[in-house]
């Protein structure tokens, strides 16, 4: 890990006498895009352009995807349970309560195709996850309609209750899942690819702010508190939440700094407003990317201990399922 102290400049020129070159080059590597401009001799190059490609959505942008479709299922299910066509009951009713009930059966394919030899030609690991997710949400939500969202006896309020924490469980995991692997589908990241693909190892990402001092030692204040030692399982729980203030705290205080550096910057060398505004945006992303690669990297050996729990947990509460919905199946024929 680099200190901040000492970062040298990417420019070929790192002159303090260069502000509009230093301001060019705080603009953060796009990966779509190829790195940054860069500045020469202590006067800004632009770079050709380059038609704009659409950012690929991220693992937060997939789990939010998740959680609106589960949370738009869920409320048709309501409208259509409390609507009053139907019962438990009845053929509608019953089937619904068939069709979800097998659906979470089915969840029990994903586990076989992991340990399971016979299994594992089957298709792509990722492909099984996906319809695992799908069943997942789809089958509770059958179940839920089916109920009409009342509990009419003991067994059906076990089943019932059995579902929802086990669904909960399941949207849990995937959050976790999402903090310690790449993409959607990803193989699990140590801390040190996550380090690397930060660019914490690196100073470059901060010697592009070397215009800004005060907003250098910000990060490296953060970064400081963020990563030192170790803690367990509560108190790294709990810095979780204060890691996050902290980096908001962080963020405004550097979003200041670089409007007093880079408006006296503009005053000197005459910028338009256009271009103090681009200049000012792109340097608060790159701090919002570090602050966020730092905090992402602090938080990773939490993360990764309660997704281990989490399993341990969700699988003794799957069976726990399994066996009141059969309890439930075995009271509804028999009486």
């Amino acid at each position: 890990m680099t200190s901040v102290a000492a970062t040298p400049s990417v420019s070929e020129n790192p002159s303090p006498a260069a502000p509009e070159a230093t301001a060019e080059s705080a603009k953060p590597r796009d990966r779509s895009h190829g790195a940054g401009d860069k500045s020469g001799s202590g006067t800004a190059k632009s770079a050709p352009a380059k038609a704009k490609v659409a950012r690929p959505p991220t693992k937060s942008d997939r789990f939010a995807v998740v959680m609106v479709s589960t949370t738009v299922a869920v409320l048709v299910a309501l409208a259509v349970g409390r609507s009053g066509w139907f019962t438990p009951g009845d053929d509608i009713g019953y089937y619904l309560g068939l069709v979800g009930g097998v659906m979470m059966l089915l969840l029990l394919s994903y586990p076989l195709r992991k340990y399971l030899q016979s299994f594992r030609n089957l298709g792509k690991v990722k492909d099984w996850f996906a319809v695992h997710m799908v069943l997942g949400i789809a089958g509770p939500v059958l179940v839920l309609a089916h109920s009409t969202f009342h509990m009419r006896s003991t067994n059906a309020a076990v089943a019932l209750i059995c579902m929802v924490v086990v669904a909960a469980s399941g949207i849990v995991g995937r959050f976790l899942y999402i903090k310690v692997h790449k993409g959607l589908y990803g193989e699990k990241l140590n801390l040190q690819e996550l380090q690397k693909e930060s660019g914490l190892e690196s100073a470059e990402i901060r010697s592009r702010l070397h215009f800004a001092p005060k907003v250098e030692k910000a990060l490296e204040d953060f970064q400081k508190f963020a990563l030192e030692g170790n803690h367990g399982l509560l108190r790294g729980t709990l810095r979780m939440v204060s890691l996050s203030i902290h980096s908001m705290t962080a963020y405004r205080v550097c979003a200041n700094e670089l409007k007093i550096a880079l408006s006296a910057t503009a005053a000197a060398r005459g910028w338009d407003a256009d271009k103090y505004a681009r200049r000012l945006r792109a340097a608060k992303l790159l701090v919002k990317e570090y602050l966020g690669a730092t905090q992402r990297v602090a938080q990773f050996s939490t993360y990764d201990r309660l997704l281990a729990l989490w399993h341990v947990a969700h699988v003794p509460l799957v069976y726990l399922l399994v066996i009141s919905a059969i309890a439930h199946v075995v009271a509804v024929h028999m009486y």
